[in-house]
């Protein structure tokens, strides 16, 4: 008990000698974890990780062990395994920083306008679900697509479900690629997207869901997909797939993904209430100085 009573004793002297600088370090240092946890288990680099961790492990006990041998091949082996790393998971970094970028130049979208986007989108998947006419619609966030809208036909109209029910029928020249809806407009027709990489995914998704779920890894884009087996409405976002929605689902998560006042309200509230708490925490440590 005496050795509880000591420890929280210590961990309250530590809390009350804390700078503002060192809450937002620690901030940051969680979140960096957070990222790094969350790239992992994205990308499927489970062993990877382990592999790097044992690495660590076994260099740390020999520099314990004076393993004087040891320690030198595995610092070298560390040394360029850094350099391996960055060339192994270019990809990756590349769209990490391409992320970066868009969140800082991130535009917000107007509520009127993406709000009879969504509309009609909802319009064209539930008739298109009820047919099963197969499709693949890119709704682009921050990441701008260009280089996936260069492998289809620019198109560059206004949207409407009869023009999407249009260009996915069976017979029409552009219905086996994807769509993609740039600033409210239909932008470009018959895209070709990239395949995620994933091997754990059900046998029953095809194609069009691997290239939906693709493209979501790549970029922060919301793609919907209806099959043209079951016609059942999917979207993927951030690589992960939701599916078998209904339209009201569909209207709802859309809505909840593309409309950014409703977001912008919700940072404001929790950068608020982050001021505050940190500003109570040093009004206490004032407090407690006087």
């Amino acid at each position: 008990m005496e050795l509880i009573n000591s420890a929280l004793e210590n961990a309250f002297s530590i809390l009350k000698t804390m700078e503002i600088s060192d809450i937002l370090d620690i901030l940051i240092v969680a979140y960096l974890i957070y990222k790094a946890i969350w790239f992992i288990r994205r990308n499927n680099t489970h062993n990877i990780a382990k592999g790097i961790l044992l690495l660590l492990v076994v260099f740390v006990l020999s520099e314990v062990f004076s393993l004087t041998m040891i320690n030198y091949l595995l610092r070298k082996t560390i040394e360029l395994g850094l350099i391996s790393l960055v060339i192994l998971f270019q990809p990756e970094l590349r769209r990490l920083l391409e992320r970066m970028g868009s969140f800082t130049a991130s535009k917000g979208f107007s509520g009127t306008a993406m709000s009879n986007t969504i509309e009609q989108v909802v319009l064209a998947c539930e008739d298109m679900a009820e047919s099963k006419t197969g499709a693949l619609i890119v709704m682009e966030r921050n990441v701008r697509l260009n280089e996936v809208m260069s492998t289809g036909t620019i198109v560059n109209s206004d949207i409407t479900a009869e023009l999407l029910k249009n260009l996915f029928f069976k017979n029409a020249p552009l219905h086996d690629g994807a769509v993609v809806i740039r600033d409210n407009r239909l932008g470009s027709a018959g895209c070709v997207l990239p395949l995620t990489k994933k091997t754990n995914l059900s046998k029953d998704l095809g194609t069009r869901h691997r290239a939906g779920i693709g493209m979501s890894e790549q970029t922060d884009a919301v793609v919907i997909i209806v099959s043209e087996e079951t016609g059942a409405i999917s979207v993927a976002i951030e690589g992960m797939l939701k599916r078998h929605l209904t339209s009201a689902s569909l209207d709802k998560l859309l809505r909840n993904e593309l409309i950014k006042e409703d977001d912008g309200a919700e940072k404001d509230d929790f950068l608020s209430n982050l001021k505050k708490r940190i500003a109570g925490i040093w009004n206490g440590k004032e407090q407690s100085d006087k």
